[in-house]
């Protein structure tokens, strides 16, 4: 990593203290009071020593001492733990807030750019990176104010009695951030590839672990186990290489602390012994001043070695950093927001929303978030109530043309809902007047009623059991001892692929949308299930607009209008019986997929 970046980095990562709020000041300030308490403590300490050591006083003169040291030990006992509540607090909240933005942001940007990376690639970034910039905050931020605070502290202490042990200590301090500096900065690229190491391994295993099924029947299982085998490998390889440099690190920080406090007791026990003479500013060489510095040397590089301690928390960081801030800043290649395809500035609207929607589409691409085009330009225009259904080939851009209409894509062109660019529209208010239907259905961890009621959670067990009758799945249902309460599992455990679909259109009839927008939405059912879900559909759309895509000819006799596309291009456009009347791809589409029933047949 370039000293740019990592310059960069690092401002970007001091930036979000402030989402650790008062607690990180809190944390600096029980540091500092800690230094405080060690100060007197080494004083009360000297002065009993010095006192009936060397004048011979009675321990009775020293009760008050005593006490004050023996009351310092509860005191040092609670700025610890405050200030580790503290430093915890504040890390907490930063993670907090970091995890959310980046939740936000992947919400912002849709499905369509989630899917470019594996689930177990996002799972590292969501949490592992994120949860690897606590130390940064709860460790490496107070310590940087508190190596140069304390220290400064006891040298204040320190300089009055003898100014060649003030003088010691000052020099030999910068040996320890500088090498600190000089580790941490391969420790930083070390960390980089940890990060990257880990995320392919993440990703790698979370793909193989979905697909084991498919996997198993292919007899590929050693193959790919060897393939996990090889990336842990490499994990294992740069999680050690980080190791080693931290290890190294606090080993040679520790030597040269080592050094500086025996550097200091040979020049004390010289002075004692009386073959040094300066120093003292003429007062002699006294057991109170040996004790006292002997005793605060040690605390006085101990923050500078804590601070070594915690320097790979920021090597640590700044690796995290650079995923993270790629994402947090990355902006869509799209054009302005509030800008339609004329030029025109168009404020955000609200529309007036009636039964049904019009969508007018104008020379329409659909691109991917860098601005790689995915289909068009297309124009079409779906009438307020009617029904247009989407085929093509595989790759034909019948998708990137749904997650443009959703706004999980950037398009350039023009897309009009009800006469307003969707640019100009908040998506919120679009998909609020939406019924989506995936091929690959999603139920999330909870109770079918759960599923089907997510659009209203006040949904009243009558109207989720009406609902699943229409997506003919109120049977199965039944059939189950807690019925609607039925639990749904992860990863939709708990229920075939077929009852997961009729679920998820229970769900989509629940929403009382305007438009419908469905993607193959009788797939992984039956004939007979299938018939009944579309003649559900056909009811629940009577009075709405729907836009769906499928592979399934036969049935589009019941739509108003068909689009036709061939490598993100409209070839053909018109009724079924238009388009199957005339030499062209549809025809040739709906004779192959009858050619195809004849032979399972």
């Amino acid at each position: 990593m370039d000293d740019i970046l990592e310059k960069q980095l690092t401002v970007w990562l001091k930036k979000q203290s402030k989402a650790c709020g008062f607690y990180l000041y809190l944390t600096v300030v029980s540091g500092l009071l800690t230094g405080f308490s060690l100060i007197a403590q080494a004083y009360f300490i000297a002065a009993i020593l010095e006192g009936i050591i060397i004048s011979k006083l009675p321990r009775s003169e020293f009760n008050h001492a005593f006490v004050c040291l023996l009351a310092l030990i509860p005191v040092r006992a609670f700025l610890a733990f405050a200030r580790e509540r503290s430093s915890f607090e504040a890390g907490k909240r930063l993670r907090l807030q970091i995890r959310n933005a980046v939740l936000d942001k992947l919400g912002e940007l849709g499905p369509a750019f989630v899917k470019g990376k594996p689930a177990g690639s996002w799972a590292s970034i969501v949490l592992e990176q994120v949860e690897d910039l606590h130390d940064f905050y709860a460790r490496y931020l107070p310590q940087m104010v508190l190596a140069g605070l304390v220290p400064a502290t006891i040298l204040v202490a320190v300089f009055p009695l003898n100014w060649v042990t003030g003088l010691i200590l000052l020099c030999t301090a910068p040996l320890i951030p500088v090498f600190m500096i000089l580790v941490g900065k391969g420790a930083a690229s070390a960390n980089r590839k940890n990060f990257s190491a880990l995320e392919k391994l993440s990703g790698h295993f979370m793909d193989r672990l979905k697909g084991l099924n498919t996997l198993k029947l292919f007899n590929r299982g050693k193959a790919e186990g060897k393939a996990i085998e090889t990336a842990s490998e490499s994990f294992r390889e740069k999680t050690m290489s980080v190791l080693r440099i931290a290890f190294l690190s606090s080993a040679v920080l520790e030597f040269f602390a080592a050094v500086s406090i025996a550097l200091l007791a040979v020049y004390l026990g010289l002075g004692f012994l009386g073959h040094l003479n300066f120093g003292d500013y003429g007062a002699g060489f006294s057991l109170f001043t040996g004790m006292f510095v002997l005793i605060l040397a040690p605390e006085y590089y101990q923050p500078l070695r804590d601070l070594g301690t915690h320097y790979h928390a920021k090597a640590q960081a700044i690796g995290a950093a650079e995923e993270l801030t790629a994402l947090l800043e990355y902006e869509p290649k799209t054009d302005d927001p509030a800008t339609g395809s004329d030029g025109a500035n168009h404020p955000v609207a609200s529309i007036r929303w009636q039964s049904g929607v019009e969508v007018v589409a104008k020379n329409l691409t659909v691109t991917t978030h860098s601005g790689v085009t995915l289909a068009g330009p297309l124009s079409f225009h779906l009438d307020n109530g009617r029904h247009m259904a989407v085929v093509g080939p595989s790759g034909s851009g019948k998708t990137s043309l749904i997650n443009g209409v959703l706004g999980f894509l950037p398009y350039q062109g023009s897309l009009k809902i009800n006469g307003v660019e969707l640019n100009s529209l908040p998506l919120s208010q679009w998909r609020s007047h939406l019924a989506w239907l995936g091929q690959d259905p999603q139920l999330f961890h909870g109770s079918v009623r759960d599923n089907v009621a997510m659009a209203d959670p006040d949904m009243d067990d009558e109207t989720v059991r009406s609902l699943l009758k229409k997506a003919n799945v109120l049977d199965f249902v039944n059939q189950q001892a807690l019925g609607t309460d039925h639990p749904v599992g992860e990863q939709m455990s708990g229920v075939s692929v077929g009852v997961a679909q009729r679920i998820a259109l229970a769900r989509a009839l629940g929403q009382d949308a305007e438009m419908f927008i469905l993607d193959e939405p009788t797939a992984g059912l039956d004939r007979i299930s299938e018939e009944a879900v579309l003649a559900a559909l056909h009811d629940a759309m009577a009075t709405a607009s729907c836009l769906m895509v499928t592979h399934r000819l036969d049935q589009l006799h019941r739509m108003d209008t068909i689009l036709v596309l061939d490598k993100g291009t409209i070839v053909q456009q018109g009724r079924f019986e238009d388009l199957n009347s005339v030499p062209g791809l549809f025809r040739q589409m709906q004779t192959d997929e009858t050619g195809h029933k004849e032979v399972k047949v």
